[in-house]
């Protein structure tokens, strides 16, 4: 099969011709139609994700949306022909989705939705299950509570606005002056943070209180600030990038409590890998609903064309999420 293969950190990724994979015990084979490309792939080409456990060389991509063609003997629920998506690879040293096939473990893979297209199928996993972890998971989302996202435009924010809405709350969301249309369409009350410090829209909002749930997906001193725009007591804080130095004490003068989202401990552990597949499962119920859809960038990629796609997502110059095509003809 052909693959993009990183060979060494901060170089240009390499189109090699690699052994087809077959499926072990627990894993399906799945040719892949789309790859789904975030941030975290674009840091780890460049050495700076450590925490990904990358073993070179590597197959990068995170994200996959494709087609079974093979069951392990002793994998039930999944047989040749469903169309599939998941977060299963490129990362801990398991081959990641910029290549024509993946043997993946079944327990991180769920029926994908026929209402979105390949590509759009490809663009959720990481980011819808790192929504729902911390939105249902750790902050337990339900209706009328007020849920405030920072970076509600990004990969990560503008599902989880999606979802907040899904889960009944109130959903308001920060971004730049340039991405408050965006926000509004999706269905949140928009936040220009360059125009509001938190103090103003926390009294304009919340009348003073603070929300219910923050939820960070900017890190740094966003962060910070989460701690500060939480309700006395009830709060919580939830974050996706709450890694460095900060302070606690503004979060425990409220009363109020914090909790952390890691999403790639399931594949870099093995721990609780069907609960991805269950999130997954939820996820298609939503977007065949209508409640779920990503933002896609119109612009199509393939293997040939990978080194510029990922200078779009490195640069943000993205205009929602990019997918690469890595097989040829019908998927």
């Amino acid at each position: 099969m052909r693959a993009a293969v990183l060979e060494s950190f901060g170089t240009a990724l390499q189109i090699r011709d690699l052994p087809d994979p077959s499926p072990t015990s627990g894993e399906v084979l799945v040719r892949i139609a789309a790859s789904g490309v975030n941030p975290l792939d674009t840091k780890i080409r460049q050495g700076h994700a450590a925490h990904a456990g990358t073993v070179l060389p590597a197959v990068l991509g995170l994200d996959l949306a494709g087609t079974v063609t093979a069951v392990a003997s002793d994998v039930t629920g999944f047989s040749v022909g469903d169309e599939v998506y998941g977060m299963t690879g490129g990362v801990g040293g398991h081959q990641g989705s910029l290549a024509e096939f993946a043997s993946v473990d079944h327990r991180l893979l769920a029926p994908r939705p026929h209402t979105l297209s390949t590509h759009q199928s490809a663009a959720l996993p990481l980011v819808v299950i790192t929504a729902w972890e911390a939105l249902v998971d750790r902050a337990r989302v339900h209706p009328g509570q007020s849920v405030l996202i920072h970076g509600g435009a990004g990969g990560i924010g503008h599902v989880a606005i999606q979802l907040a809405l899904a889960r009944g709350a109130e959903v308001y969301a920060t971004g730049s002056p340039a991405s408050q249309d965006t926000i509004r369409n999706l269905g949140a009350t928009p936040i220009d943070y360059s125009a509001e410090s938190v103090a103003e829209y926390l009294e304009t909002r919340t009348g003073g209180e603070g929300f219910d749930v923050v939820f960070d997906t900017v890190g740094g001193t966003t962060l910070d600030d989460s701690f500060t725009a939480v309700k006395h007591y009830t709060g919580h804080v939830v974050s996706a990038l709450g890694w460095g130095t900060h302070s606690l004490a503004p979060l425990s003068f409220r009363g109020a409590s914090y909790s952390g989202v890691f999403a790639l401990m399931p594949l870099l552990t093995g721990r609780a890998r069907e609960h991805h597949g269950s999130i997954l499962r939820h996820a298609t119920e939503l977007a065949d609903a209508g409640a779920l859809t990503p933002r896609l960038d119109p612009r199509t990629f393939d293997l040939e064309t990978i080194a510029e796609a990922y200078d779009i997502v490195e640069t943000g110059r993205n205009r929602g999420k990019i997918a690469i095509t890595p097989t040829e003809g019908p998927a």
